[in-house]
């Protein structure tokens, strides 16, 4: 995995914009209608390309395929595996119930998403029978970095974690939530060791150990809810076995959303169970205002000497351009939570497409963001480095 070494690179956290034409067949794919395979896989081709070029006009160094080719960061599992069916009725989050108007504002902002709260759930035993489809997505974001004639300096494939799986797809099945994370990891597996094999960096995307405080473990004291996510934290180490930590980075959120989040547990009490996550990099949100000063958490639970931050310095959720200076300004509290200039990459503090037809960021202003990121690399290096940083 690569470091800071001469200026602060820039990442995202891995999902971006959909054209129109790409959201509606994969929703209607989702739904279960039959889709031309020529049409999606061509128009798959013209989304990825087309991410690719942005992302490196916008100057991003370690970038990816922007998840163009699925239909959410975690619910397409659901059409890889077999033992699904039904439909899972998830919890609202306690957001939700506290505020129910934001619901509404939700349904009419959003006529049109994908299953983010009623995918199918756990009904046999689970299995993932095949990694054509991982394969080809892959192979897919080879063909076009390589077309673009300029490519990134690394390149990452998210993947969700078993433990996001478990309680958005709800088990029916297994006995235990532990026996369900079980069959998860060893299935989820894998898709990492794919993702691995093909010479990218794997990003496991983890809001689970955040966000389902108030989602999934909402019901359950404090306590409570961090002997679940120590069990969360460990399913992905399961699903990892094998896999060197430096191949790994792993996503912490509070849930991607525009909303109150004042029920949301503090960074504090849950940093020391993320970092015995087998993950060479720590990707978490601090550009919202509820998390900006978790920094904090840093002074009390130091980082691993060997892991790499990479901080959330511009906002997911709001269509504000951050200022160059201000995304400058972030990156430089960042290194010094990480001690280190090298250990610090800048990223999103979220994705910009989570789920499809539910982006919070109009794509046009997305694009601007990620420049600012740049732009505010670039000065942050050059107070870091010295004026004849790279």
């Amino acid at each position: 995995m690569l470091t800071s070494r001469d200026r602060i690179l820039t990442t995202h956290v891995g999902s971006l914009p959909r054209n129109e034409t790409l959201t509606n067949l994969l929703i209607r794919r989702e739904d279960g209608e039959a889709i031309d395979r020529k049409a999606m896989a061509a128009e798959m081709d013209k989304a990825v390309a087309e991410v690719v070029k942005k992302q490196i006009e916008c100057g991003i160094d370690i970038g990816n395929d922007g998840e163009q080719q699925r239909v959410a960061f975690q619910t397409y599992m659901a059409q890889r595996m077999t033992g699904y069916g039904g439909e899972s009725r998830r919890k609202i989050g306690k957001d939700f119930a506290e505020f129910p108007e934001l619901v509404a504002g939700f349904l009419r902002r959003f006529p049109t998403r994908s299953k983010i709260s009623n995918g199918p759930q756990a009904v046999a035993e689970i299995s993932y029978p095949s990694t054509a489809e991982i394969d080809e997505e892959l192979a897919r974001v080879k063909k076009q970095i390589a077309a673009s004639g300029k490519g990134f300096s690394e390149v990452f494939m998210t993947a969700p974690s078993p433990g996001i799986v478990s309680t958005t797809l709800l088990n029916a099945y297994y006995d235990s939530q532990e026996s369900y994370l079980k069959a998860l990891a060893r299935e989820i597996s894998k898709e990492y060791r794919a993702i691995v094999d093909a010479g990218f960096i794997l990003q496991i995307d983890a809001p689970d150990l955040a966000m389902d405080r108030v989602m999934f473990y909402q019901d359950e004291d404090e306590k409570g809810f961090l002997k679940a996510c120590e069990l969360h934290t460990q399913a992905i180490n399961w699903a990892l076995e094998g896999i060197p930590a430096e191949k790994v980075r792993l996503h912490v959120c509070w849930g991607n959303w525009e909303g109150p989040h004042i029920y949301d547990v503090a960074l504090a009490s849950i940093l020391p169970i993320i970092y015995q996550a087998k993950a060479g990099a720590l990707t978490i949100e601090f550009s919202n205002p509820r998390h900006q000063h978790e920094y904090a958490a840093f002074r009390k639970h130091p980082m691993p000497g060997n892991m790499i931050l990479i901080p959330g310095v511009v906002d997911s959720t709001s269509n504000f351009v951050e200022h160059p200076e201000l995304v400058a300004q972030r990156i430089e509290q960042a290194v010094q939570a990480a001690g280190d200039r090298e250990r610090v990459i800048a990223s999103t503090d979220c994705g910009f497409g989570t789920f499809t037809g539910r982006e919070w960021v109009v794509p046009s202003v997305v694009w601007l963001k990620l420049k600012s990121l740049r732009e505010g690399a670039d000065i942050a290096s050059q107070r870091l480095w010295g004026k004849n940083a790279a």
